[in-house]
């Protein structure tokens, strides 16, 4: 799978689903085909089992503390080979900065790709609410 399709999710927004859908998640496995990451904006980590393709250090550490586990997607094929009590997710797949520059046609509001990033460079009329309007 391209690395397009395996953008990563953070605890937090594992947290948020898991937090506000308690009784439906319980004892349920949190899978994402991608890269878990830490967040350190939050608190304390929940306590749920995570199968993913890569968590990063942290991510790892944090989950494992909390009485959690991580596990890989082969572990998970053996525990639950159909694939019940488990919730798929995905990470912000539009995200990239290469999305910010699709869009076909004038008042797409799309990104220019420029040769430079200097102030002679695509800055004026149309880009800067001080030059008469911005799209």
């Amino acid at each position: 799978m391209s690395k397009i399709n395996r953008p990563p999710v953070s605890l937090s927004r594992i947290n948020r689903l898991v937090g506000q859908e308690q009784t439906k998640t319980e004892g349920k496995t949190v899978v994402v085909v991608g890269t878990i990451t830490d967040d350190n904006r939050l608190l304390q980590a929940p306590k749920i089992t995570v199968a993913a393709l890569r968590f990063t250090a942290t991510a790892r550490a944090r989950i494992v503390a909390a009485g959690g586990e991580a596990i890989t997607l082969d572990q998970l094929a053996l525990r639950a080979p159909t694939g019940a009590n488990t919730l798929l997710l995905r990470g912000p797949k539009n995200s990239r900065e290469a999305v910010k520059h699709f869009g076909f046609g004038p008042h797409k509001h799309k990104k220019p790709y420029v040769q430079s990033k200097g102030r002679k460079f695509e800055r004026a009329r149309g880009r800067r609410r001080s030059k008469g309007f911005k799209v």
